[in-house]
């Protein structure tokens, strides 16, 4: 989980503040604890040094009633001192009075064997007392192993005072220190200095979180300022900006070089956008399709016409890397050759599935680099068979232009020549003999049926080149394409033909002359019905692509060979018998006319479909 910094600054003064207060509680515990055991060391020396005196008073006591040993042999001697320990009421009084101190856990005197003399524990007289720790190595030690041993289970430590009649050692006196309860003495000082550290715990949380605060308040001006540079606000400051911007400490500094840096990405965001627009215009018109990507493989650019190579719109890529855009399978990604996230320098081509189906597919990719330093890479797809049927489309356009200065002139220069033959051939007609079957009639008449020929030839020609008066109007295509289809119901129901029509209201209205486009979709859809002479299905539809407006006209026919392909809308080729070869010629320069594009395809025994762009009106 991510802690603010308020949240941060509160833990680190709290955790500083108890971390400071655990040093100085260790210390304080330790000195304590110190204190308590040189201060039962001074007492138990103090007992020791008591019972010692009061044994020595019993001995001399025994000897002015004039007790002696019966013999100088040991246990004499032994018996003689333990009679004088027991008898003495005075060395009694001092053992009671020991057994008050609940430290004390036992008081005997020893002889130098070990045999207890007199105890405090009525058990022990006669028997031998091993020795305990000596409670000066308890002293000696650290502070945790003290802790530990007095924490632990309880244990006795002991402290030894020799004991010695008419200064030869005689025994010693044991006093023995129940250490489990040494902690009882100090647990009252312990929980109260713990009381005041948790208290002090306490109130340093209050109040870090107070002065954190404070001192935070300012930041979050800052990040407030800095919200609304993103939000595009550049010039805007708060009233609370501005203030702090007027302060002298280094937050002060800190907002006014915000600001500076706001004015500045204001100057750059303008400039920004407006490439931003010149670079989407640009791209918007391009046929092919290009993905820019960064450094580490990540697309920041990808252009409108890369949809249709891409199967998807193209701002579902922004930002992904290019094996997740050409996964491994994908049939631009051995193209590519893609390796770890790598894109080589490479020019290929492929074939690629799409809606509109199998295209031929040009891959290049170009190493962007500055200063030697490779900074990423540029993959630009281009669609072959678009970029040729364009070629074809241009290749046909260029012809009919010049085939219409060709035609314009040699029409108008056989106008003329026929004009005075027709002239010429009724004057022949009216000097030539009356007979019928004459010869010379027969000629004359040949004649005068080749003249008409040849004027309706250069009258076609004529009304080919003519230039057409366009009136351009916002047009519903859909209304348009009904009123196409009326005109052409006889002729589809006389040809058995069953009609699919696809025809939406919502395709946006286009700029068009609408007597020209009538007639250009009305020849592809007699087209279409002639194709099918014993009857199939037309497929009439209108939709749209993006900007554009789509019509498609598509029939169950026979198809178009592929050599012919490339002569499909030249001026009079045709391959109906009786045909004029003029229909698809007009209808092709109608739609360049209205700034559209025409486009077909075909399959042999299958159909072929006739697709015609315009542009929206909007």
């Amino acid at each position: 989980m991510q802690l603010r910094l308020r949240t941060k600054l509160t833990l680190v003064m709290t955790g500083l503040v108890l971390l400071v207060a655990a040093v100085l509680s260790g210390v304080f515990a330790a000195q304590l604890l110190d204190q308590l055991l040189q201060a039962t060391k001074t007492r138990a020396d103090d007992l020791a040094n008591q019972v010692f005196l009061q044994a020595n008073h019993a001995l001399l006591e025994a000897g002015q009633r004039g007790w002696r040993p019966a013999s100088d042999a040991p246990q004499e001697i032994h018996d003689f001192v333990r009679h004088a320990f027991e008898i003495n009421e005075g060395l009694r009084t001092q053992l009671k009075a020991a057994r008050v101190n609940p430290l004390i856990y036992e008081v005997s005197i020893t002889d130098l064997d070990g045999m207890v003399l007199v105890s405090t524990d009525e058990n022990l007289p006669g028997s031998f007392l091993p020795r305990r720790t000596p409670l000066s190595q308890l002293v000696q030690r650290n502070f945790l192993h003290q802790v530990k041993v007095l924490s632990g289970p309880s244990r006795v430590f002991e402290l030894d005072f020799p004991f010695s009649n008419e200064h030869q050692p005689y025994g010693e006196v044991r006093v023995a220190l129940n250490a489990g309860l040494l902690l009882n003495e100090i647990s009252p000082s312990l929980w109260t200095s713990g009381t005041i550290a948790l208290l002090a715990v306490v109130v340093s949380t209050l109040l870090a979180a107070i002065v954190s605060r404070a001192t935070l308040a300012p930041l979050q001006d800052i990040s407030a300022q800095l919200d609304r540079i993103s939000a595009g606000q550049y010039d805007a400051p708060s009233p609370e900006t501005k203030g702090l911007a007027g302060s002298g400490d280094e937050l002060g500094l800190v907002s006014r070089k915000i600001t500076q840096v706001g004015q500045q990405l204001r100057g750059v965001h303008e400039i920004f956008s407006t490439m931003r627009e010149n670079m989407n215009s640009v791209m918007a018109g391009l046929e092919d399709g290009l993905l820019l990507f960064t450094r580490d493989s990540r697309a920041v650019m990808i252009s409108p016409a890369a949809d249709k190579f891409l199967g998807a719109p193209a701002g579902q890529f922004l930002g992904r890397r290019v094996t997740e855009i050409f996964p491994p399978g994908h049939p631009l990604h051995d193209a590519l050759h893609i390796e770890s996230d790598e894109l080589s320098e490479v020019a290929a081509e492929t074939e690629l599935q799409t809606s509109e189906g199998p295209k031929r597919v040009s891959v290049s990719v170009q190493a962007i680099q500055e200063d030697g330093e490779r900074m990423g890479a540029l993959v630009t797809l281009r669609d072959l068979d678009s970029l040729e049927s364009i070629n074809t489309q241009l290749q046909v356009s260029e012809r009919l232009a010049a085939l219409g200065r060709i035609t314009a002139g040699v029409a108008h220069e056989v106008k003329n020549p026929l004009n005075s033959m027709r002239l010429w051939l009724e004057n022949l007609k009216e000097s030539l003999p009356a007979e019928r079957d004459s010869a010379s009639q027969q000629a004359v008449q040949v004649l005068d049926k080749e003249i008409d020929r040849l004027d309706a030839v250069v009258k076609r020609f004529l009304d080919f080149t003519r230039p057409m008066d366009i009136r351009l109007e916002p047009t519903q295509l859909a209304e348009l394409l009904r009123d196409v289809l009326e005109v052409a119901r006889p002729q589809l129901q006389k040809s058995n033909i069953q009609l699919a029509q696809l025809l939406p209201i919502d395709v946006p209205e286009v700029y068009v002359d609408r007597a020209l486009l009538k007639q250009a979709v009305l020849n592809l859809v007699l087209n279409a019905a002639e194709a099918m002479p014993i009857g199939g299905q037309l497929r009439l539809v209108l939709s749209r692509r993006g900007e554009m407006a789509e019509i498609s006209v598509g029939d169950t026919g026979k198809g178009i060979a592929p050599e012919n392909r490339q002569k499909i809308f030249q001026l009079f080729f045709t391959t109906r018998p009786g045909g004029s070869g003029i229909g698809l010629a007009s209808t092709f320069r109608i739609v360049q006319l209205l700034n559209g594009s025409i486009d077909f395809t075909s399959e042999v025994g299958r159909g072929t479909t006739f697709r015609i762009e315009l542009p929206l009106a909007a």
